[in-house]
């Protein structure tokens, strides 16, 4: 069965089984709390990791206004799409979608909730997602996303405080046959093996961004 199929199949059933199931309440805190920020701003640091790239550490902006979507700025590099660096989820919850529960996992030592997230419009950019819940801080440790024209995407966020809305380091993980992330945004001072490139042997690649002097306004 291919993929596409699974994850219309992987749909089906889940419609079938939660009918006209409403939003999980535990995520509608998380999702009002990210609601709630009106804009931020923080500097970011970037690392690339991916067996046939070698690029330096590349450094930037990122800015977030509510209504206008998130922001990069740096004359280091260009990254297009933005995937991993929309904190406030805005694709996730722009179009309606229903939940299902898929029960509790631990992360970093903390128990989530995890959830499926399946969208109930065509206008969404993806098919299925899971989003692994820290109820107790009401924030998403984990964020799982097969979207429709870039592949999976593998989202962990790390924050260093306790009541942090936002997080301070974020690792995306994907594949990089499914997707052009990486060649996108390579900026100076960058090599790329490209024998090693027209391998056609899936490879998974990781971004890695720090975020500091973080300023967040609710």
């Amino acid at each position: 069965m291919s993929a596409k199929y699974f994850i219309l199949f992987v749909q089906l059933i889940a419609l079938v089984n939660v009918g006209a199931q409403e939003v999980d309440p535990d995520l509608i805190h998380v999702r009002n709390r990210l609601d709630s920020i009106k804009s931020f701003k923080a500097d970011i640091m970037m690392d690339v990791d991916i067996s046939f790239i070698n690029m330096p550490t590349k450094y930037g902006k990122v800015s977030y206004t509510r209504g206008n979507g998130t922001k990069i700025t740096s004359n280091d590099f260009i990254m297009l799409p933005k995937r991993g660096l929309d904190l406030t989820m805005e694709d996730i919850f722009k179009y309606p979608y229903i939940t299902v529960q898929r029960g509790v996992q631990e992360i970093g030592g903390i128990r989530c909730k995890v959830l499926n997230i399946i969208p109930t419009s065509e206008k969404a950019d993806f098919s299925i997602a899971t989003l692994f819940l820290d109820k107790l801080n009401n924030r998403i440790l984990k964020l799982e996303v097969s979207t429709k024209k870039d592949g999976v995407y593998t989202s962990f966020l790390n924050y260093k405080q306790k009541k942090a809305i936002l997080p301070s380091s974020v690792e995306v993980q994907f594949e990089v046959s499914n997707v052009k992330i990486p060649l996108r945004f390579l900026g100076k001072e960058t090599k790329v093996d490209k024998s090693a490139l027209k391998d056609e042997e899936a490879k998974s690649g990781k971004i890695l961004l720090q975020l500091t002097d973080m300023n967040v306004i609710l």
